[in-house]
């Protein structure tokens, strides 16, 4: 991957995992690496991490010429920004209030919509038919209608981990589970550790299809649905609806932000 000139720098950090994708100029995705989130790392060593990423697949973090940061972590916001700039010498465009998304935001959620929900949400509007349910299923699941370019509103419920580790911490008689390694499970489970997996899998699967079946019912419109997020694959299966997978939509969503709002107006 050296020597192939200008790159855009995105990164998106999570309550669990924080993204870190390369694009070259032309909105090709060189590489996409996930790092867990600590909210105690420093500055160094969220630098190192960064290096550390650049060199397994590599490529020349000297060739970064724009950033763009998405931060739902607000103590990390900070630490990320002042990273990436001192890496690249450049500051990153950090996604909040003011940036230019394309999207008509109901004007009660504007200031509230999280930075990941605004990425996914313009890369849907982007590459989907509309109406459009985009889904991210990490810590939280969030699911949002987009119309045309309005943001209609948004949906928040707990994400499988979350509910699973709820589960196990709240329940004394319910052991400690993975869901790990396991590629199909069935409905009735005959083991403790079965009808868990079962609960939470088709539990969340069904949680996700009734949102869907509502919001059809509600605007009287068949829906397109895209699903992202790092337990989207181990959820969709399950699910009835018919949901394309995009494992790239906060990414792709972040570049096209950067694209927005860094793009030079024509002269007339």
């Amino acid at each position: 991957m050296k020597g192939s000139g200008a790159m855009i720098l995105a990164v998106d950090v999570g309550n669990s995992n924080t993204t870190v994708g390369l694009f070259d100029l032309a909105g090709k995705l060189m590489f996409r690496s996930t790092l867990e989130t600590s909210r105690s790392k420093t500055r160094d060593q969220c630098a190192i991490d960064l290096l550390g990423v650049f060199r397994l697949y590599d490529a020349e973090v000297r060739e970064v010429t724009g950033a763009i940061l998405s931060s739902v972590v607000p103590p990390l916001t900070a630490v990320f920004a002042d990273t990436i700039g001192r890496l690249t010498g450049r500051p990153p465009l950090v996604v909040g209030p003011g940036i230019k998304t394309g999207l008509n935001i109901k004007a009660e959620i504007h200031d509230q919509l999280g930075s990941d929900i605004v990425a996914y949400s313009v890369a849907a509007m982007a590459d989907y038919e509309s109406p459009i349910a985009a889904i991210d299923m990490g810590t939280a699941t969030s699911l949002s209608l987009i119309r045309g370019s309005v943001y209609e509103g948004c949906i928040i419920m707990p994400g499988l981990t979350l509910a699973l580790e709820a589960m196990s911490e709240r329940a004394a008689a319910l052991p400690p589970i993975s869901i790990e390694g396991h590629a199909q499970v069935e409905l009735l489970g005959r083991t403790t550790e079965e009808a868990m997996r079962s609960g939470v899998l088709f539990g969340h699967a069904s949680m996700v299809d009734g949102m869907l079946d509502r919001i059809e019912e509600r605007i009287g419109q068949k829906l397109t649905v895209v699903a992202t997020g790092g337990n989207a694959p181990r959820i969709l299966c399950y699910c009835r609806h018919e949901i394309q997978y995009d494992a790239d939509l906060v990414m792709k969503g972040l570049y096209l932000l950067y694209q927005k709002n860094t793009r030079k107006p024509r002269r007339t």
